[in-house]
């Protein structure tokens, strides 16, 4: 039954990725503590990254072969971001677990606030790398790495605008691009929790199992109601608000004690 719950879970957070394009990686973490049971928040955290990573560099295939992505842009924020994660995975296993989700939570706000954000669509396609424009996409992504290793998320909410600010590149190449960063992001923390005992391996590979299925459907609901998009944005950015109050409720409450 809890390989069931934990498919249905995965299925949820793919489901969402493939329909909207972001922000569903978030509510893993909150989907594997109060759903399918993990007491540890540690563990749900590196199971987390583990499975969003891996899904991340799965889709990053499709928008390869749609030529979505800039792989020169995407290697140097992916390879500044890289010792960020590490760095953020390593603070984020010192801090205790109901303190971390509760500021987890915050987080959580923040993504769904970036959901609600218009994304504008232009840039330039032809986008070279000078020096200037390496320096920033090392910087800014080794800035976002240490954000997505500390709280165990894929990151992309921050990665998809730090791309198009450092490179000035469109947002589609910034989606694309994205998944790159979001899978050595979450590969990352997961070797540096795995190091220490905090990922559960069968839990996390159910889960990536069920991301898969998810997503498979979430990109035909996508071209069904591509139209409703925005729409679709604003419900669940909804959700997220929700979650994230009740996490708050009770971490704040367990810390209070």
């Amino acid at each position: 039954m809890q390989s069931l719950i934990t498919l249905i879970c995965g299925s949820a957070v793919g489901f969402s990725l493939g329909l909207i394009g972001g922000g569903g990686s978030i509510l893993a973490v909150p989907l594997l503590l109060y759903v399918v049971g993990m007491k540890s928040p540690h563990a749900a955290i590196g199971t987390s990254a583990f499975a969003v990573g891996v899904n991340a560099l799965v889709n990053l295939a499709g928008h390869w072969r749609r030529g979505n992505v800039k792989w020169l842009c995407a290697g140097i924020f992916a390879a500044g971001g890289m010792l960020g994660a590490a760095a953020g995975s390593t603070l984020g296993k010192w801090v205790d677990g109901r303190k971390l989700l509760f500021l987890f939570a915050l987080v959580m706000f923040a993504v769904g606030i970036a959901m609600l954000r218009p994304r504008a669509g232009g840039g330039d396609s032809d986008v070279r790398v000078s020096p200037a424009v390496g320096v920033r996409l090392a910087g800014i992504g080794s800035l976002t790495g240490a954000i997505s290793g500390f709280f165990g998320i894929g990151g992309g909410f921050l990665i998809v605008p730090g791309l198009m600010l450092s490179s000035g590149m469109p947002i589609l190449n910034a989606i694309g691009s994205s998944l790159l960063s979001v899978g050595v992001f979450g590969l990352t923390t997961a070797a540096n929790y795995a190091l220490s005992g905090l990922i559960v391996w069968r839990t996390a590979i159910e889960f990536i199992a069920g991301g898969a299925a998810g997503g498979m459907l979430g990109i035909a609901a996508a071209s069904r109601f591509g139209g409703h998009r925005h729409t679709l944005r604003v419900v669940f950015a909804a959700v997220v608000f929700a979650v994230a109050a009740y996490m708050l409720f009770r971490t704040g409450r367990q810390i209070l004690r």
